[in-house]
């Protein structure tokens, strides 16, 4: 590679540590007994409330050159700190830095001296680059500003920073803080380096912070309702539980091909004909499909099962869980979402998709009871309809995307849907055509999806094959024996549920696009 003149200086620098005998990378920290996080350090040094009476000067000068000592508590007990330098200025004799752990920024500051450092150890404190790890150890105090600071006593290079991070602007606002402008914006760039967006945005880490707070409280959730949590292959031997392309790959030693999960189901279920009758599991599916704003080919799913309940059943833990976790992360319920409040501790509103269709197009699907009288009757009002659409149910799902989920902003139910696009649920008693199948939408997208299980295995083995003479391309559920086996063994009658975990917290951060809450979303090669 070619180096950046500023790479070639700090190079220069790492050479000239290395023919002093000092290590850039050593192996292990010295002061790690001692450690405080910065955040706690804060709270320990505005503990002290030291004034020695000066006189306060601008808020951005630490004013402690000459008598540093004075303003240290006699009772401190020295402690370390460890981080990321963020920030720097020398003064003459006097050098601070702000570095940044995990929990928050803080100041340093360091000058030659008996109770400060010897000249030699200055000279390298004052050398220090912008993204470089230290480790340091003194003891706190506040400023005459108010700035809570470490005097370093002692002090040790952690990691050499060689390249430099894109340098984040601060500015004073009118109430005294300060904002940090991040020069690091292009969303191509933060989405192929994310350690560079980490490292320099603190916000794109509270997001992270944030999805796994919620995964979190969904998790004890589910424990403390009785479900067990369960691990099945990611590495399948037939895919199936959805309508998804699978990656395939192959297995050498046996000599076949395997699939890459594109659901949990039909695992899951065949744990329901063992016995286990609440499990659910959190973990990652893989379609080998399109990329969009609410779309990745890996993402994390959770799904669950339950005996002896049904879709409305679902429906009314789905309204707890969801509940539970936006209270964990949203102290009062509500998030901003593309320009909208989501409000989730409200209830969420249940239709009918027959009554949601209608209500936004005029269509009476229901009347229509075929592929061919539904589209005319679609056309006849002068709407669109997906050319692709094979079957009466993908025109009825094609209205839906089209002219009703756009509007569903707040929490919403969407139930009784057709019986071919859904091979895994219960028909309504009823209405043969009609399944008890239900999604769940907010803020204009589809975030769930659950039905009243089918249990019956003739029923379920021609719902195979119906989907595979129905197929669209390669997105049908391939005829899976063993599960059909199982299901002869006797399951359950059961609801069962999937929601994507990335589109739930695209909502409850507030972000536009599912590469927001990714840490390493997929892209095309960088060539």
């Amino acid at each position: 590679m070619e180096w950046t003149e500023i790479e070639r200086e700090r190079l220069a620098k790492l050479e000239a540590m290395r023919a002093e005998g000092i290590d850039p990378y050593p192996a292990r920290v010295q002061f790690a007994k001692e450690r405080v996080m910065a955040a706690d350090a804060i709270k320990q040094a505005l503990a002290l409330k030291i004034d020695d009476g000066r006189p306060t000067t601008d808020d951005r000068d630490a004013s402690v050159i000459g008598r540093p000592s004075s303003m240290v508590h006699p009772d401190t007990t020295p402690v370390a700190l460890m981080g990321r330098v963020v920030g720097k200025r020398v003064m003459g004799k006097a050098s601070f830095v702000h570095i940044e752990d995990g929990s928050a920024k803080i100041q340093f500051y360091a000058r030659v001296g008996e109770d400060s450092i010897d000249v030699g150890s200055f000279s390298l404190f004052k050398e220090l680059d912008l993204g470089d790890f230290i480790e340091a150890r003194g003891p706190l105090f506040i400023t005459k500003t108010g700035e809570p600071s470490l005097r370093v006593t002692a002090w040790r290079l952690l990691s050499k920073s060689v390249s430099p991070l894109p340098i984040a602007k601060e500015e004073k606002q009118p109430d005294g803080t300060f904002r940090r402008y991040s020069a690091f914006t292009s969303p191509e760039l933060r989405f192929r380096q994310r350690y560079t967006d980490l490292a320099v945005n603190p916000d794109v880490r509270e997001v992270f912070w944030t999805r796994a707070k919620v995964i979190k409280a969904i998790r004890d959730y589910f424990d403390n309702n009785g479900f067990l949590e369960v691990e099945t292959p990611i590495l399948q031997p037939l895919y199936g539980g959805a309508a998804a392309r699978p990656f395939v790959t192959h297995h050498n030693e046996l000599d076949q091909d395997m699939y890459l999960r594109i659901s949990f189901e039909l695992y899951l279920k065949r744990l329901l004909v063992g016995g286990i009758e609440r499990v659910y599991e959190i973990g990652r599916d893989f379609r080998n499909e399109g990329v969009s704003y609410r779309h990745n080919p890996e993402f994390t799913q959770i799904e669950f099962y339950a005996a002896y309940w049904d879709l409305f059943d679902v429906m009314d833990f789905t309204e707890q869980f969801i509940q539970h976790a936006a209270r964990a992360v949203l102290p009062n319920g509500k998030a901003i979402f593309r320009g909208q409040t989501i409000d989730f501790l409200q209830p969420w509103t249940r239709l009918t998709l027959h009554d949601a269709i209608l209500s936004a197009t005029g269509v009476d699907y229901k009347l229509y009871p075929d592929f061919d009288s539904l589209k005319s009757a679609i056309k006849a009002k002068g709407l669109e309809y997906s050319s692709s659409a094979k079957t009466w149910g993908k025109l009825v799902d094609g209205l839906m995307g089209d002219y009703v989920e756009k509007n569903l902003i707040q929490p919403t139910f969407l139930y009784e849907y057709p019986r071919d696009i859904s091979p895994f649920a219960k028909s309504k008693l009823d209405e043969p055509n009609t399944v008890e199948r239900f999604e769940g939408f907010m803020g204009g997208m589809e975030l769930c999806n659950a039905f009243t299980e089918l249990n019956d295995p003739l029923d379920q083995a021609q719902r195979f094959l119906d989907e595979q003479k129905n197929a669209e391309g390669e997105e049908a559920n391939p005829v899976d024996e063993d599960y059909l086996r199982a299901m002869r063994y006797g399951m359950p009658p059961n609801g069962g549920f999937g929601m994507g975990i990335d589109r739930f917290v695209m909502v409850l951060t507030g972000k536009d696009s599912i590469r927001e809450v990714l840490l390493f979303p997929a892209l095309r090669s960088d060539e």
